[in-house]
C-alpha cells in the first residue's frame, strides 16, 4: 500500500545519495498563568527593554486537541494603540529621596572628581573632593528594572590658580559621562483567543515534511529557529533546539481518578534528515506550584517509519492545577534543518484510556497539487498562447482511513474557483480513491491518481499578467470524524516563471567540485525570452553565502545542456542569498538587463567556482530528478541526477510583468554574446530581422569591428575589456561588456 511506496521512496533516496558521485543532498538547518512570552520589536533605545511587549496569556480548558490541519499558533500583535495595551515607563536614574526621575540635562560620573587649588607663590596645590550624591540607578536591560543605591559625582574638575591677576578658574568637563538619564517603556497585552493553543512558534508547522501523515499538517522539530535560520550555523553544537509550548490549561477540579490521558503521534526523519540515536524528542509537563518542568516521555532518533503513538496517563497531583502546561523539545544539531522529528494529533482529555490513543478520523494527508501536467506554475501568457493538453492526467491524492474497521468509500470532487466563484469541477471515483477496493481498509493510507485531462480547463479569456485559482478537493467515509479533514486545499498560480516544486524545501542540494555546473531542463509552452532566474538557497550546516557562481543558460542538445546562451561576466559573479524567512526565493536578473531568447527546450543553472555544495532547496514531495543534470568536467559530460526531488530553481520569462519590474522591452532586447570571457571567436545571437549593425569597441573607445557577422574573430586582440554594441532597426541599441583573455 501507500506506506510501502513512500518508505521505498525514502530508501531509494538514501541509496541514491550513497551512489551519486559529484552531487549531494543535505539537511536544511515564570508563572504561565500570569505571563506569556516576551517579544521585541525594533527598540528606540538599543540595549534596553524599551518598546518590547510582554503578553499575558489566557488559560484554556480541556479537551485539548490539535491535529495541525490548521495553524493554531498564537499570533502576537504589537499594536501600541490597541485598547488592551498598558505600559510601564522606567527611568534610569531616580532621586534617592523623592524617588522621582532626575532631569535629562543632569549628568554624573562614578569616578571621584575634585576641585584643585594651585598656589602660584608656593608652587603647591590642594585637592578638595566633591561630595557624592546618592541616586537610585536602574538596570534597563531587562524588565522589571532592578535599582541599586549608587554614589555619583559631578562630571567635571575645577582648577583654581592663586596669585594671578583675575584669580582664574578653569572647569574641565569629562567627555561622555557614563551616567545620564534614560528611560524604557515596557508594554503589556492580554491575549484572549481560545482557538489558539500554542504560545510559541519555534517548531515548524507545515504540510510537506512528514511521510504519510494521518491528516493535513504536522509540526516539525529541527535545528532551525522560527525564521528558518540555523540556531548555530558553522558549528557542530548539539543541544536543545525547537520548543512547542501549550497555553496554560485549567486542570483544577480533576484528579487521578478522572482517567486523564495525553496522547500524540510522532515520526522520525520523514522527508527530512535522519536523527541519530543520541538525538531525541522530549515531552515535559509543568508543575505550576513547584515552578518545575518534568520530563515524562522521550524518543530517540531513528530512520523513517510509520507514525508511532504515545499515550501517557496523567496521574500526579502536581499537574491538576489551573496553569498546567506541556511542551515538546528536540535535542539535536543546531547547525541546520537536521535531526527531524514530527508530531501530530496531540490530545489531552479526561475520562479516557489507553484505547483512545488515536482519534478516529478520515482525512487527506497532503494539500492538493498542481492541476498541470508537469509544472506547479507557468507564465500566464504562455498558457494562454498554448492551453491545450496541459491539464494533468495523474493528480496525486493521498487519504487515510483512521477507523479500526473497513469503511465505505464515497466519490470525491475537485473544485476550481476564481475570485470565490466556482468555475469547474472533476469527480474523483470512490473506488479509485480506495485503491480499487470496495471499502477503505482499517488504518490504511491510499495513494491514487486521477485523470483531469478532460473537461474543465483554466479560463484563458481572463485578462491580466498573472492569475490565481483556488483548488479544493473533498472526499469522505461513512463514519463520524472531523469534517475539516474531509477536504484539502491548493493554489494554482500563473505568473512569469516555470516551476516544478511546491515551494517548500525538505533538503539542500547541489553538485560538488570546483567549476561544477548544475542545469535544470525546462520545456516551455512557447518559445520566449528569459530575463533571470529565481533560486531558493537554504542555510545548511555551513554558511556558503560567500561562495561564488555564474548564472548560466544553455540550449538543449538532445536532452542535455548544449551551447551556452548566457553566462555572467566572470568579474561580476553571484553568491547565494538567504532570505529572512523559510522558503524564500531570491531573484537574480541577468546582467545589463539582458533578455535571453530561448527555444521551447532549454536549461538554466550555474557554474560554481568552489567545490562546496551551494545548497539550493530540494522539494522531495515532487520528483523531477530526470530534469536535473550536473557536470564535473567543464560541461563536456552531463550526468542526470540520481537524487529524487525537484530542485527549487525557476526561470523568469519576459512577459507583460516586465513593466512592473521596471524592465522595459527596449532595455531587454534579446542579445547574447558568448563565450564571455572569450579567447578566440565571439559568437553573437540576435534576431536578424531586427538587426541593423554590430559594433565592437576597445576600452579606449576605438572601433575594432562593424558589420553584420554573427561571429567576430578576437584571437588577434589583446587581453582586456571590450564593448559590443548591437544596433537594432528603429534606433534602439544595447551595449554588452566583453572580457578578452
Amino acid at each position: 500500500m501507500m506506506r510501502k511506496f513512500l518508505l521505498g521512496l525514502s530508501a531509494l533516496f538514501c541509496l541514491s545519495t550513497a551512489l551519486s558521485q559529484g552531487e549531494e543532498v543535505g539537511p536544511l538547518m515564570g508563572n504561565p498563568d500570569l505571563k506569556g512570552k516576551q517579544k521585541a520589536r525594533e527598540k528606540s533605545n538599543p540595549g534596553t527593554f524599551d518598546s518590547t511587549f510582554i503578553y499575558f496569556t489566557d488559560t484554556i480548558s480541556l479537551p485539548f486537541f490539535d491535529e495541525f490541519s490548521r495553524n493554531n499558533f498564537q499570533n502576537y500583535s504589537q499594536n501600541y494603540s490597541a485598547p488592551s495595551v498598558t505600559s510601564d515607563k522606567k527611568y534610569h536614574i531616580l532621586d534617592d529621596v523623592t524617588g522621582l526621575p532626575i532631569p535629562n540635562t543632569n549628568f554624573y560620573t562614578a569616578q571621584q572628581t575634585f576641585r584643585r587649588t594651585f598656589d602660584n607663590t608656593t608652587l603647591s596645590y590642594l585637592d578638595e573632593n566633591f561630595s557624592a550624591t546618592t541616586f537610585q540607578v536602574g538596570d534597563l536591560s531587562a524588565y522589571p528594572a532592578v535599582y541599586a543605591s549608587t554614589d555619583l559625582f559631578p562630571p567635571y574638575y575645577i582648577y583654581d590658580t592663586l596669585g594671578l591677576v583675575g584669580d582664574l578658574s578653569d572647569t574641565i568637563w569629562i567627555e561622555n559621562p557614563e551616567y545620564a538619564q534614560d528611560s524604557a517603556t515596557q508594554f503589556f497585552m492580554t491575549i484572549s483567543d481560545p482557538t489558539k493553543f500554542w504560545l510559541d512558534a519555534y517548531a515548524y508547522h507545515n504540510y510537506r515534511f512528514a511521510v504519510e501523515p494521518r491528516s493535513l499538517g504536522v509540526v516539525t522539530f529541527d535545528g532551525l529557529d522560527e525564521n528558518g535560520y540555523p540556531y548555530a550555523i558553522n558549528t557542530a553544537i548539539t543541544n536543545y533546539a525547537d520548543v512547542l509550548t501549550s497555553k496554560p490549561i485549567d486542570m483544577s477540579g480533576l484528579n487521578a481518578g478522572d482517567s486523564v490521558y495525553f496522547s500524540f503521534l510522532y515520526q522520525t526523519e520523514g522527508f527530512g534528515d535522519i536523527p541519530e540515536d543520541s538525538d531525541s524528542l522530549v515531552l515535559e509537563f509543568y508543575a505550576k506550584d513547584l515552578d518545575q518542568w518534568n520530563r515524562v516521555w522521550s524518543a530517540s532518533g531513528a530512520p523513517v517509519s510509520d507514525f508511532k503513538s504515545a499515550n501517557i496517563n496523567v496521574a500526579a497531583v502536581d499537574y491538576f492545577k489551573k496553569g498546567f502546561q506541556f511542551r515538546f523539545r528536540n535535542y539535536g544539531s543546531l547547525s541546520g534543518s537536521l535531526d527531524h522529528f514530527h508530531i501530530d494529533y496531540v490530545h489531552l482529555r479526561a475520562l479516557s484510556g489507553f484505547q483512545d490513543t488515536i482519534f478516529k478520523d478520515f482525512a487527506f494527508s497532503y494539500p492538493i497539487g498542481s492541476l498541470l501536467t508537469e509544472y506547479t506554475s507557468v507564465p500566464w501568457d504562455h498558457f494562454v498562447a498554448n492551453p491545450a493538453g496541459h491539464m494533468t492526467d495523474s493528480l496525486n491524492i493521498t487519504v487515510h482511513n483512521g477507523s479500526t474497521l473497513p469503511e465505505n468509500n464515497l466519490n470525491g470532487e475537485v473544485k476550481v474557483s476564481y475570485g470565490g466563484v466556482t468555475e469547474g469541477s472533476f469527480i474523483m471515483n470512490a473506488q479509485t480513491l480506495s485503491g480499487g477496493n470496495i471499502n477503505y481498509g482499517p488504518r490504511e493510507t491510499y495513494l491514487s491518481y486521477h485523470d483531469l485531462s478532460g473537461g474543465y480547463n483554466y479560463d484563458i479569456t481572463k485578462a491580466g499578467n498573472q492569475q490565481t485559482f483556488d483548488l479544493l478537493a473533498t472526499a469522505g467515509a461513512q463514519f463520524p470524524n472531523l469534517a475539516q479533514n474531509d477536504s484539502t486545499f491548493g493554489v494554482q498560480y500563473f505568473g512569469n516563471y516555470y516551476s516544478y516544486n511546491d515551494g517548500t524545501a525538505e533538503a539542500a542540494y547541489g553538485p560538488t567540485g570546483a567549476q561544477a555546473r548544475l542545469a535544470l531542463k525546462f520545456d516551455a509552452y512557447v518559445a520566449d525570452s528569459v530575463i533571470g532566474v529565481q533560486f531558493h538557497f537554504v542555510p545548511s550546516v555551513t554558511d556558503v553565502s560567500d561562495k561564488l557562481f555564474l548564472l548560466t543558460v544553455w540550449e538543449d542538445n538532445n536532452g542535455v545542456p548544449g551551447t551556452v546562451l548566457y553566462e555572467d561576466n566572470i568579474f561580476f559573479p553571484r553568491s547565494p542569498i538567504y532570505g529572512s524567512e523559510r522558503n524564500h526565493f531570491e531573484t537574480y536578473y541577468f546582467q545589463d538587463t539582458a533578455k535571453i531568447a530561448v527555444a521551447t527546450s532549454f536549461f538554466v543553472g550555474w557554474r560554481q567556482f568552489d567545490p562546496q555544495r551551494l545548497n539550493v532547496g530540494l522539494d522531495r514531495n515532487n520528483n523531477h530528478s530526470d530534469k536535473t543534470f550536473y557536470s564535473l568536467d567543464g560541461g563536456v559530460n552531463w550526468i542526470q541526477s540520481q537524487i529524487p526531488g525537484s530542485v527549487m530553481i525557476r526561470p523568469i520569462f519576459s512577459t507583460n510583468l516586465d513593466a512592473e519590474l521596471a524592465l522595459e522591452d527596449a532595455e531587454l532586447m534579446a542579445i547574447v554574446a558568448y563565450p564571455n570571457p572569450v579567447t578566440d571567436a565571439l559568437n553573437i545571437r540576435v534576431d536578424p530581422s531586427t538587426l541593423e549593425s554590430v559594433y565592437l569597441y576597445n576600452a579606449q573607445g576605438s572601433l575594432i569591428y562593424s558589420g553584420l557577422d554573427s561571429v567576430i574573430d578576437m584571437s588577434a586582440q589583446p587581453s582586456g575589456v571590450y564593448f559590443l554594441k548591437v544596433q537594432s532597426i528603429g534606433n534602439s541599441a544595447q551595449t554588452l561588456k566583453v572580457i578578452k583573455f
